[in-house]
């Protein structure tokens, strides 16, 4: 299959869900931007795949707008747009409400939330100015949450400003997906469950955690594989799906079902 063909895509993040996803966009002909705060990893990933690079911190308003302006200086514009990158927080002071500290829950909303916001903003800033395609499509964006922002966990996963920036993540993207519609962009969301990632690692630790998984995501039996999410999120990123906008899709094993 080839349909990003000629596409250029933007995928935040270097590991894990991110790096599968980057993979995948090559292998069906995407010319591919990682954006990474580890500089080492994003460029092993992009030599991997033939691909660019730039490393940012993208909670920073200057370092998001360079990263975009080289993406597109190299590859030419942007059409699609996979906002990966995050954190979990708990080590910063996230937790449950009474026990989070102020500095957690700010860190958790810049990595998370101000993050996503700088990139689709300077994204769509971007989408807006460029020639649209002959289909009159401008360009895609796809937004990372989490299975937590509605369905919580609170005996493993009691990490509450984490849990709140992916509900603020779900609300930006069905705010942007109603305003740019009539501009031919689409915002869509997944809503992962859990996923064996660098993040997770703590999780993947766990005997408790993991038997846990194996009842609340019957679909893997377990944790999921970053793989496991790759055929979504290349279905909303491509014209697969150039009638959907504003959904948030659950790719969580049957965790929220269960």
């Amino acid at each position: 299959m080839s349909r990003f063909e000629g596409r250029t895509c933007l995928v935040t993040g270097s590991t894990g869900i991110a790096a599968a996803a980057a993979r995948a966009l090559a292998a069906e002909g995407g010319r591919v931007f990682v954006v990474s705060r580890t500089g080492e990893h994003a460029a092993q990933l992009a030599d991997e795949i033939g691909g660019a690079w730039a490393e940012a911190d993208l909670s920073q308003e200057a370092q998001v707008e360079s990263a975009v302006d080289a993406c597109v200086a190299q590859l030419g514009r942007l059409d699609c747009i996979y906002n990966v990158a995050g954190i979990s927080g708990r080590r910063y002071g996230d937790g449950a409400l009474h026990e989070m500290t102020l500095e957690g829950w700010r860190t958790v909303f810049d990595n998370n939330v101000t993050s996503q916001f700088l990139v689709c903003r300077t994204a769509v800033r971007q989408m807006l100015a460029q020639q649209p395609r002959d289909d009159g499509r401008r360009g895609t964006i796809l937004n990372m949450s989490s299975v937590l922002a509605r369905h919580p966990s609170p005996e493993f996963f009691g990490t509450h400003g984490y849990a709140t920036s992916k509900g603020a993540i779900e609300a930006l993207s069905l705010a942007m997906a109603a305003y740019y519609a009539p501009h031919g962009i689409r915002v869509n969301v997944i809503a992962a469950g859990l996923v064996a990632t660098p993040m997770s690692q703590r999780a993947q630790a766990d005997e408790q955690i993991l038997a846990f998984a194996e009842r609340k995501q019957p679909l893997a039996a377990g944790i999921l594989q970053a793989d496991d999410l790759v055929g979504t999120a290349l279905y909303l990123l491509s014209d697969d799906a150039r009638m959907v906008t504003g959904q948030v899709v659950a790719v969580d094993g049957g965790w929220s079902v269960s």
